[in-house]
């Protein structure tokens, strides 16, 4: 997937009928498990996190596939209207110092079967739709055990008292946008506390664009923070839970917005110790690198892969796809973060230890005689491999030509992979 850049079974078999049936046996087969697939999600990250403070995002994604009334695909509800798909949820791992992405750290994917009748209020934390946020939270402890630090960041869905009871630990740290006016210790609403919280300072932010609903622009952003204690909901199920939680709500606003566009206001509650507005605004700047899962299911959706274009014909083949290009959809936009991220990462986030047995050989190959022509990164760092892969898609290694973009490194894994299938043949002996 990642070097057709594509999930369909016939691209991805270049035409060969037997490698199409192949896929689609693969797909079919019991043994290959939804959740198999999605432990392999992390086979590379647990190592590449370690001794770093990772920022570890989840969010939910959408996957809409189309259908028509007579072509159901066995595939539930999704959104409003009549849409149907699956549900995807996953969580990314950053450097929280660069933003550098270190691979998937677990998640679910689920199709809706029928409308649950008992209502929301009704039901038990872990008989709800939203204890993924709690469960995926639980992979990271046991993927992400050797880094030195965890921030879990989430948008609004994930404001659930029962996250902010159960999960947190000395190095285990929560940041979530929050969605709900909740009830205090002090008997006063949370929004109403904030507004006691004095304005520090205000700081120029740059707002990325968020498609079909912000243009790109900058946003003077002014800061206020200060402690609250969350006061365990009056009917919720769950009564094993603590009275109450004591947090740090750092609250942004913009209060000069432009006219026409639409006002900046997060409400950020974190379990982090928030001493100074230097402090708070590192919670700020933290939160803001939860963008880059938006820019995940754009390679994942629509820019990269086109998942939702795929025609196979059953759900559960579809969520196994979707499985697996979860897998590819970060992979690729690794190599192509690494064009202008540090020269820090490993290329271990992205190959295996075989295939930079080939890129150690290659990188020879691939140099000019001359030193402008020398791949100028840390060896086995992921902008060297990324340097190889270029080249061999056609770029020139000039550090003054254009840098090389997404359809060349697709051309150049094209390459790089069939001369790691090629490598892997070398010690077969024909008889």
């Amino acid at each position: 997937m990642v070097v057709r850049a594509s999930v369909c079974l016939r691209r991805l078999a270049r035409g060969r009928r037997s490698a199409q049936v192949g896929f689609g046996r693969f797909l079919a087969n019991r043994r290959v498990t939804v959740d198999r697939l999605i432990e392999g999600w992390s086979d590379r990250t647990a190592a590449a996190v370690e001794g770093r403070h990772v920022l570890a995002i989840q969010d939910t994604s959408e996957i809409d596939f189309r259908t028509t009334p007579k072509r159901r695909r066995g595939l539930g509800e999704i959104g409003k209207g009549g849409g149907r798909g699956v549900l995807l949820h996953a969580m990314l791992a950053l450097d929280a110092d660069n933003g550098n992405c270190l691979g998937l750290v677990g998640g679910r994917i689920w199709t809706r079967r029928g409308r649950i009748k008992v209502t929301h209020q009704k039901r038990r934390t872990e008989n709800k739709e939203s204890h993924r946020w709690i469960t995926t939270a639980e992979q990271g402890k046991a993927v992400l055990a050797a880094a030195a630090k965890v921030t879990v960041l989430a948008d609004r869905e994930s404001d659930i008292f029962a996250e902010w009871a159960k999960l947190p630990e000395p190095d285990f740290h929560l940041i979530t946008r929050s969605m709900h006016d909740r009830r205090l210790a002090s008997g006063e609403g949370l929004h109403a506390a904030a507004e006691r919280f004095a304005f520090t300072t205000k700081r120029l932010v740059a707002l990325p664009e968020r498609e079909h609903k912000r243009k790109a622009r900058p946003a003077w952003l002014s800061l206020r923070f200060g402690k609250v204690e969350l006061v365990r909901p009056r009917n919720t199920r769950d009564r094993n839970l603590p009275k109450s939680v004591s947090l740090t709500l750092v609250e942004v606003i913009e209060r000069d917005c432009p006219t026409g566009a639409e006002a900046v206001h997060w409400r950020l509650l974190t379990t982090h110790e928030v001493a100074d507005a230097e402090t708070a605004w590192q919670i700020v700047d933290w939160y803001r690198m939860r963008w880059t899962i938006e820019q995940f299911w754009r390679v994942l959706k629509l820019q990269g892969l086109r998942l939702e274009d795929s025609q196979l014909e059953t759900a559960e083949r579809l969520i196994k796809l979707t499985a697996i290009a979860t897998k590819a959809a970060v992979t690729t936009m690794q190599l192509v973060q690494a064009r202008t991220a540090p020269d820090c990462e490993p290329a271990a986030v992205a190959f295996s230890e075989d295939e930079m047995a080939v890129l150690d050989k290659l990188n020879a190959e691939v140099q000019g005689a001359t030193r402008l022509q020398k791949n100028p990164h840390r060896k086995r760092s992921l902008k060297w491999a990324g340097w190889i892969i270029a080249r061999l898609g056609g770029w020139d290694g000039y550090p003054s030509s254009k840098p090389p973009g997404p359809i060349t490194f697709k051309h150049g894994l094209e390459e790089f992979h069939a001369m790691v299938a090629g490598w892997s043949l070398r010690d077969v002996c024909m008889p």
